[in-house]
């Protein structure tokens, strides 16, 4: 008995032994369900940065926000903030890799270490971190960050980091984070992209608004050398960073300056960027990238036009319906509306036939629902039957689609039976429900060049007797007007990842329908919506997590949410011809932070060649 119990006794200490070396070592890389890393320890640098990009020159940008800022920080949901102080100024606990789905590398936290029940995650912080003041980044500042964003950011913080139950900080460089629960894969992946601030600093300061346009103290590659209040904001490479040498830095961070330029208007940038004010513009309009920098510098290779970053997911752009407006709540007004845009035609007459239809909420990602469903999935939508469309189960969601004629009569024809359907019948050249009020709403639109593509759109809905009023304001009215959710229709888009997390209640949730620091701009309140993005959110494998994804996909498709728009063959882009581009290109992002300067002048294609040839790792 005694030798039984002697050998029990062992066997239990060597699997407790066994689980505490599995809680007991910290990584230098998290994924969201525990499978390898891409880079593993030991690795040089990321496979699309140049590890031998010269450091110095400048870059000029437009800002991605349309308007002008208004504070620094982009923490909270007042105004605009500067997007780039979080990863330039602002160094994170671990950094996201740009050619994997969701894996992050520790930066501020040399190490990380999840619990083997999921339901803690540890970060063992750099000793070599600083400020840029140079004292040492502190497992207090980081529990001061973490509070700070969760009583003073955005909302979003709140929603994101919810199932955060307590944050201890165990030394001076450890600090732990427990939560309620292990049900959300992406939480610990998400808590370690938090930015650090530093609380000497930031104690004195209101956060909450923003921080003004005074100048923060950073942790990050660049410190702010010139605050030109909302129009420009300029970035300095601190030669000094602690975090210069790492594995992940290198061939980062090339430019000695970089420029934020904020406009206004879209097409104001355009004409900006052609007068070679700035550098580099990311363009939103099909139309402006079709045609809005013809000439002759970019007939030479002056200034360059490319689709970057082209396996990445695009985002989900459409025509977005606020559901809550009594027109619309009827699916089947939604669904006939949807019918009478003519994306072909206007693809042909407009765009040189370059875009793809959107046709789901996750395009040119795994996420998309793209076939009919299988059994796993099947299995999660069987129990919400009756709350969400019965086409989910038997049909593959696919956009009305045209000749590219502009002759839509079949579709007119088919809207007039949905409408009549719904209670919407002809009373002159008006349709009118049983009030006689007619069917009559607003698109508001902040953007040149939308009304081009709205215009067509607007005479299709007339012939049937559908009106369609374009309303243009600007920026700043139509910030506060979709904050209040003071619309009938708007455009907008949604960001597609491929390890989507909390950030889809902001976007779908029925708690962020009316929230006015959140994204859900459809104004969406549906549990069945709600019950998807939970399980999705919940998932402890990929497998699961594509299943709930691929529902929640059909959901939002065939309950005719939007009218889905177009989406380019990657990121459109047009910069001037001076700067050298690594050889691998990064899978998700246009990564400009891996560009460096080759000429301080835009050279032609013939002389950018020659120049390549002299300069290794660059195309």
């Amino acid at each position: 008995m005694r030798v039984a119990f002697s050998t029990l006794f062992c066997s239990t200490l060597a699997l407790l032994l066994a689980s505490t070396a599995v809680i007991a070592a910290p990584q230098s890389a998290l994924t969201v369900y525990g499978e390898p890393a891409k880079y593993q320890p030991g690795f040089t640098h990321f496979d699309y940065a140049n590890p031998n990009a010269p450091k110095g020159g400048s870059l000029r940008r437009s800002a991605i926000e349309i308007g002008r800022y208004d504070h620094v920080l982009p923490y909270g949901d007042k105004g605009i903030g500067v997007s780039q102080v979080d990863g330039w100024l602002y160094s994170p606990l671990a950094l996201r890799s740009l050619d994997e789905p969701y894996t992050v590398y520790g930066l501020v936290a040399e190490k990380m270490e999840r619990s083997d029940d999921g339901l803690s995650l540890r970060f063992y912080l750099n000793p070599k971190a600083r400020f840029a003041d140079g004292q040492p980044i502190t497992a207090e500042d980081v529990r001061y960050s973490f509070d700070l964003l969760m009583t003073q950011g955005s909302l979003r913080y709140r929603t994101l980091f919810a199932d955060v139950k307590h944050v201890e900080v165990e030394g001076p460089r450890q600090v732990r984070f427990d939560f309620a629960s292990n049900e959300n894969r992406t939480l610990p992946l998400d808590v370690a992209t938090l930015p650090v601030f530093p609380e000497h600093w930031w104690k004195t300061r209101d956060f909450a608004d923003g921080g003004g346009y005074e100048i923060p103290l950073g942790s990050g590659p660049y410190t702010i050398s010139k605050v030109d209040a909302g129009n420009t904001i300029t970035f300095k490479r601190d030669p000094n960073w602690w975090g210069k040498d790492l594995p992940i830095s290198r061939g980062l961070y090339n430019f000695d300056h970089l420029s934020l330029e904020y406009f206004g208007d879209t097409e104001v940038a355009r004409q900006v960027l052609r007068g070679g004010a700035y550098d580099f513009n990311r363009e939103f309009s099909a139309t402006g990238y079709s045609i809005g920098y013809n000439g002759p510098a970019l007939d030479d290779g002056r200034l360059q036009r490319a689709h970057l970053a082209k396996e990445a997911p695009q985002p989900a752009q459409g025509y977005v319906f606020n559901v809550q407006k009594p027109m619309f709540k009827d699916r089947r007004v939604r669904q006939a509306l949807a019918m009478l845009w003519d994306f072909e035609w206007a693809n042909r007459q407009m765009m040189r036939n370059m875009y793809i239809r959107q046709q789901s909420f996750f395009s040119n990602s795994p996420l998309a629902a793209t076939q009919l469903p299988d059994a796993q999935e099947l299995a999660i939508l069987e129990p919400l039957r009756g709350q969400i469309p019965d086409e989910v189960f038997t049909q593959v969601f696919k956009a009305p689609t045209t000749d590219g004629t502009g002759m839509i009569r079949d579709k007119q024809l088919q809207a007039l039976a949905l409408l009549e359907q719904a209670g919407w019948k002809p009373d002159g050249d008006k349709l009118v429900n049983a009030e006689g009020e007619p069917l009559e709403f607003t698109f508001l639109n902040a953007q040149n060049g939308l009304e081009r593509l709205l215009l067509p759109y607007k005479r299709n809905l007339a012939q049937i007797g559908i009106t369609l009023n374009i309303r243009r304001i600007d920026s700043s009215q139509y910030v506060n007007r979709l904050m209040t959710r003071d619309y009938d229709m708007i455009v907008t888009g949604f960001p597609v990842t491929t390890s989507p997390g909390m950030e889809l209640y902001n976007y779908f949730g029925s708690a962020a329908a009316f929230d006015t620091g959140a994204n859900n701009y459809m104004v969406l309140k549906d549990p069945a919506v709600d019950s998807l993005i939970n399980g999705l959110v919940k998932a402890n494998t990929q497998s699961q997590m594509l299943s709930y994804a691929h529902a929640l996909d059909r959901v939002l498709q065939w309950n005719y949410l939007w009218i889905p728009n177009y989406y380019p063959p990657g990121t459109s882009a047009a910069w001037w011809n001076r700067f050298g581009r690594p050889a691998v290109e990064a899978k998700t992002d246009e990564a400009l932070e891996t560009w460096w300067e080759i000429s301080p002048t835009p050279l032609t294609n013939e002389q950018m060649k020659a120049e390549l040839t002299k300069r290794p790792g660059a195309r």
